[in-house]
């Protein structure tokens, strides 16, 4: 936990009430989310017991396994799953806009879709749950021995690439909402208890007249409120054994459906809690201001869920077991590129998550005090530039030094490199940073007003950035042997079908 989260956490427990700590959005919340709260049987990895799920508010449609170690019941739950998800993914892609990609002769006209869905989990078990239901149905036949119904292999590969979306730190395509709360507010709670839905939005969100300890320890027994799942609280397991006793029993159809409207009418309370509890979430997430580069980050998220619908739509083949190696390594290469980009862009559109940085040296915040707007230097083609210098009275350098590239977050189009620091001790310190960018197309004075900080504005530089360059990795043909050479190409096999719901 950061220094600042620290002194969040005691704020909120000295409050007792969760505290802020971020003053805009930094996750999309989709107009029209599909919410989906899985339930597993108690004692396997992935036998899907129940799910409440649906995109609209007021009609959640609850999905049953009578049986779920039976194969036909648990396929029959998914395909049911299938038969609302893949409609919804769908509407998706009625709707589409062309725009330019790339630059100058590369330059070329593309086609997105114009919003994307969202999936949105109670929290990251509910989300490992799906990723194993993915995994478990993606390669699944649709005709032959043991064949499922079409939609559950499609929904096994959407699944798959949720799961595989949500690993990107930029991404909003699914939402695991206890990660999404705990990354806008801090409770006087731990971590591992911010992992409870229901309690996380006891402190955050309390009923009127309680505080946020009050809410959260009511909230806390499955008593008062189911857990969100996947897991069931012990005590409903034992109700469900005799449940289960009596679907088995039932001798003929009318007695089976008796009894499987006896375990819904059971499974609905269980779950209707969290239900209620997700679309509150939502609605206090809206309610936060989105960041400035929030719009450029959904765009992305539009661009992919376009290029997987087409991959779909031209048959492409489910997502392979595991990844070959230079596929690994570039998938992670990108995974860090994503964290490292989401961590500056929450920086420099958010004044609370850049006071971090300014605790560890990597931002400043000072007054300019002196400079020279008309500034222009002599490039090496003897080309006359503007170059505005500036003055930033300081209490201390950070971890500047002279020569390194610094962004302002009231400028972010413009540069700035470090040409002195003056100072020793504790300050004040003086930093004057040279200006580039950011000022027109213009290379002679003046600047355009506004584009150079004024005498006496209070400015704050910060040597985080989003731009990177990624590592050279080779093509999948230029597999070293070391790690096992070309990749073979993708093509799925009856084994592959076999790694099941154990």
């Amino acid at each position: 936990m950061s220094t600042l989260g620290v002194i969040a956490t005691l704020q909120a427990a000295a409050d007792r009430r969760a505290v802020p700590i971020t003053s805009v959005r930094h996750t999309h919340i989709a107009d029209r989310p599909f919410v989906v709260i899985p339930l597993g049987l108690a004692g396997e990895a992935c036998a899907p017991l129940a799910a409440l799920v649906g995109a609209d508010r007021g009609e959640p449609r609850l999905l049953v396994a009578p049986q779920p170690k039976n194969r036909t019941d648990r396929f029959r739950l998914t395909a049911e799953f299938a038969a609302l998800l893949l409609p919804y993914l769908d509407d998706f892609t009625a709707d589409t806009e062309t725009y330019e990609a790339g630059r100058g002769a590369k330059k070329e006209q593309r086609v997105r879709c114009t919003d994307a869905p969202q999936l949105v989990v109670p929290n990251p078990g509910a989300a490992a749950f799906l990723r194993l239901l993915g995994r478990s149905t993606r390669f699944r036949r649709t005709e032959g021995p043991y064949a499922v119904d079409p939609g559950v292999p499609r929904l096994g590969q959407w699944l798959t690439w949720f799961a595989d979306q949500a690993e990107f730190a930029t991404s909003s395509l699914e939402l695991a909402l206890t990660r999404v709360l705990s990354a806008h507010w801090a409770t006087g709670q731990s971590p591992v208890e911010d992992a409870h839905l229901p309690a996380l939005m006891g402190w955050i969100d309390p009923p009127k007249g309680w505080d946020g300890p009050t809410a959260a320890r009511w909230a806390e027994d499955p008593a008062n409120v189911p857990p969100a799942g996947p897991a069931t609280d012990p005590e409903f397991d034992r109700i469900l054994v005799d449940l289960y006793a009596a679907v088995d029993k039932a001798d003929d159809s009318r007695r089976r459906a008796a009894a499987v409207r006896q375990l819904e009418a059971q499974l609905l309370p269980q779950l209707l809690p969290t239900w209620d509890l997700m679309w509150r979430a939502l609605d206090l997430l809206r309610s936060v201001p989105p960041a400035g580069k929030l719009a450029a980050r959904w765009q992305n998220d539009r661009d992919r869920f376009t290029y997987f619908a087409e991959y779909l739509a031209s048959g492409g083949l489910p997502q392979a077991r595991r990844d070959h190696a230079s596929g690994a390594a570039r998938r992670l290469a990108r995974l860090e590129d994503a964290a490292n980009r989401f961590d500056a862009e929450r920086a420099l559109d958010d004044p609370l998550v850049m006071a971090e940085y300014e605790l560890t040296g990597e931002a400043v915040v000072g007054t300019v005090t002196g400079g020279d707007p008309d500034r222009t230097v002599l490039s090496k083609a003897n080309r006359v530039s503007l170059r505005p210098m500036i003055t930033l009275s300081v209490p201390g350098p950070g971890r500047f030094r002279v020569g390194d590239e610094v962004r302002s977050p009231a400028r972010q189009a413009q540069e700035a490199t470090v040409l002195a620091i003056r100072g020793e001790g504790d300050g004040p310190y003086e930093i004057d940073l040279e200006l580039s960018k950011g000022m027109g197309r213009s290379q002679r004075p003046p600047a355009p007003p506004g584009s150079v900080p004024a005498l006496g504005e209070e400015v704050c530089y910060t040597s985080v950035s989003f731009f990177s360059m990624p590592a050279a990795l080779p093509d999948d043909e230029a597999t070293p042997w070391t790690h096992g050479g070309p990749p073979p190409p993708h093509r799925p096999t009856d084994d592959d079908a076999n790694e099941v719901w154990e």
